[in-house]
Formats: structure tokens, sequence, C-alpha cells
């Protein structure tokens, strides 16, 4: 599934993210394990109640180099084109 990131539209990073998450356009999102709790509590609670998978993934420099950027991401997202 994280190989998708390369292959779909997607959104990097967190404001990004939660922008396309009030746009209702997040298919599938990414969260890095070691990113800082009261983000990723922010990022889960907006997703609460829409049908959105979410992935976790083991650090926030493996999401980043997945995402094609050369630092880390706390999340990610593959949004609907």
């Amino acid at each position: 599934m994280l190989d998708d990131l390369k292959h779909h539209s997607k959104t990097v990073g967190l404001k990004q993210t939660m922008k396309a998450l009030a746009n209702n356009k997040v298919r599938v999102l990414f969260i890095a394990e070691d990113a800082e709790e009261r983000l990723v509590s922010k990022v889960l609670e907006v997703c609460n109640g829409k049908d959105i998978e979410v992935c976790r993934v083991e650090s926030m420099k493996l999401l980043g180099r997945k995402c094609g950027i050369d630092v880390g991401t706390a999340v990610a997202a593959i949004i609907n084109d």
C-alpha cells in the first residue's frame, strides 16, 4: 500500500492533508508511528466517521522517502483525482 504513494495523486504534510480531509478528497491516510501524538490525534479526529483507510508507517523518514521528498513527514494521503 505504501508504494501506491508513488503512483497516485497525493498530499504530503499536516496542513495539506488537513485541507484535503476538509474537502473530502482523502482516500487513504498514512501516519508515521514516530510522529507526535498531538499532531496525529488531530488528523485522526477529522477522519472519525469518514470512510478513510488509515495505514501506519514505521517512521517519518520512511514516509517522506516514499512520498519522494528528502525530509520526514508525519502524515501523507492518497487523494481522489
